[in-house]
């Protein structure tokens, strides 16, 4: 089969783009200049993927989609910033994707292992990591940065430069505008910390020592009565109880430590 073959004959794909010749193209779908799209990768039909825009292996783009518009920023003059895609990522039905600003590192991007559902919006400067689920409708402002195996519930909104981290998750419909630490579940609006992604961490093969030391972390932030500084100080005692789960402190420590909007209590 024909590298044309795989691109309907009613696509636009301007002369410029790079597309692998295994890249596959839907009826309808326009796709810029300054394009590059890895191989395997499938594009359904009606989508817009424009701007200076990789995107690479195995992905799979469903229809409607608007992949690196301009940023929905009125800051912005035009200026040749990016979106970058990894691979082996799912992007629902209208889905929205926004390149970066000058105004932050000029990039928006994207990870590998992604599902990301129907309706969601990414905006410029976001930083997302991989392996994570994004559930229909999720809104996620300018310079928002997900750490990796994070799950927003569906019509979670958050708010500009909030960072999640690591293993996090959101319930249905929650609002987010503070820092959520890695492992923590949350929910509500606004968002109140509710217990640890035990589930999800078993299901990624966390052991049940390494467990027990993240619920001590979560206790120590929330059922102490601690000052974050001195919540700090004994999560940090923890280290050396379970050698694994030593890089587990490390993370929460250096999340706590660069929170600037501070953490969902």
């Amino acid at each position: 089969m024909s590298a044309e073959s795989l691109i309907h004959p009613t696509a636009l794909v301007d002369p410029a783009a790079e597309l692998h010749g295994s890249v596959r193209v839907g009826p309808y779908t326009v796709v810029g200049p300054h394009v590059r799209i890895g191989a395997d990768t499938q594009i359904g039909a009606h989508c817009v993927i424009e701007g200076r825009t990789t995107i690479g292996a195995s992905n799979h783009i469903f229809q409607f989609t608007s992949i690196g518009a301009s940023p929905q920023d009125k800051k912005y003059a035009g200026e040749p910033t990016r979106l970058e895609i990894g691979e082996g990522n799912t992007i629902r039905e209208f889905v929205t994707i926004s390149t970066g600003t000058v105004q932050d590192a000029g990039v928006t991007r994207l990870g590998d292992d992604n599902w990301i559902m129907a309706y969601v919006h990414i905006a410029h400067d976001c930083q997302l990591g991989s392996h994570l689920i994004l559930a229909n409708a999720v809104q996620l402002a300018g310079h928002v940065h997900l750490g990796d195996w994070v799950f927003l519930g569906g019509l979670t909104g958050v708010h500009q430069f909030v960072r999640i981290g690591a293993h996090a998750m959101t319930a249905f419909h929650t609002r987010l505008a503070q820092d959520l630490p890695p492992f923590v579940t949350a929910g509500g609006n606004p968002a109140e910390a509710q217990s640890i992604n035990a589930e999800g961490l078993r299901r990624r093969g966390f052991g049940l020592e390494r467990i027990t030391i993240i619920k001590q972390m979560h206790r120590l932030l929330y059922r102490k009565g601690l000052t974050l500084d001195a919540a700090r100080q004994q999560i940090d005692a923890l280290r050396g109880e379970v050698a694994e789960a030593d890089a587990d402190i490390a993370l929460m420590q250096e999340f706590l430590g660069s929170a600037t909007r501070g953490i969902v209590r």
